[in-house]
């Protein structure tokens, strides 16, 4: 395996009382308020913007925080958890347990953009809502944004450390799993190594395929777990990436705070591989 490491700075934000909120359950968000053209869930998240202190992401000028992602973990974990539990059961071996974890998201959500399946250039589900949709029709239906929280969460149910990752066009998981030697690239996060590339938008893709923009360029990582369910600005600090001095892959020059136009562009509609 051609191993390239590549470290991105991983955002860590402890919030006191964790996974502590007013709901008991992370199901489908029981009903939608529209305020001024935009829709919010039940815990008051944006889910129809990336960007601000109540958006899904909670994107800023430098850095992201993927708050809806929290709506399925702690005390709000549900159905896409359990998943998790149920696969980690079936399969006690781990590298087994990670390949059946992505195959099952791969497989199951068929890539569709959120403007033909719900009328809005943005809209974000919870992992617990994909799931159920899945758990009914025995296939769901999103674009990257709702693969990779799915993916993480369903990770974490598993048994797994999972991130998410956020590019230019694009967003996907993480893995943790140090003993994968499939991958075609390994990532380090902040100085820790084995970490892999988790890419469910295409159907032909197997666990640990990078796409080859995001090898050596700078790109942001969150480390998901429990946290509180409210707005929150995310730090301020920016990722950076650098490449492995093992590798043969040069890095992309540092070039400072990432700007806000960068990040709003994680949204753009792109293609399935």
């Amino acid at each position: 395996m051609k191993r390239i490491g590549v470290l991105l700075s991983l955002i860590f934000i402890f919030v006191a009382g964790l996974a502590v909120t007013g709901y008991v359950s992370a199901t489908p968000s029981a009903e939608f308020q529209e305020i001024n053209g935009e829709l919010f869930d039940d815990w008051g998240i944006c889910r129809t913007r990336g960007f601000g202190e109540d958006g899904f992401y909670q994107i800023s000028e430098t850095t992201f925080r993927p708050v809806i992602a929290f709506e399925s973990l702690g005390e709000d974990a549900a159905l896409a958890y359990s998943l998790g539990e149920q696969i980690a059961s079936e399969y006690p071996d781990q590298l087994q347990r990670a390949e059946a974890v992505f195959s099952f998201v791969r497989d199951r959500v068929n890539y569709t953009t959120d403007i033909d399946q719900f009328g809005y250039d943005e809209f974000a589900r919870n992992a617990d809502e994909l799931a159920t949709v899945i758990d009914q029709d025995g296939v769901g239906y999103g674009d990257c944004e709702d693969s990779a929280v799915l993916l993480a969460i369903v990770y974490k149910g598993a048994g797994f450390r999972s991130a998410i990752v956020a590019g230019s066009g694009h967003t996907a998981s993480l893995v943790y799993l140090p003993d994968y030697t499939k991958a075609n690239a390994v990532f380090e996060l902040a100085g820790e190594p084995g970490w892999v590339w988790a890419e469910a938008t295409g159907k032909k893709n197997p666990l640990g395929w990078v796409p080859k923009e995001f090898i050596g360029v700078q790109i942001a990582a969150y480390e998901i777990s429990a946290e509180a369910l409210v707005p929150s600005k995310p730090p301020t600090a920016p990722p950076t990436a650098i490449t492995d001095k093992t590798s043969s892959v040069q890095p992309f020059p540092f070039i400072g705070i990432i700007g806000l136009l960068f990040l709003i562009s994680l949204f753009r509609r792109r293609r399935a591989r």
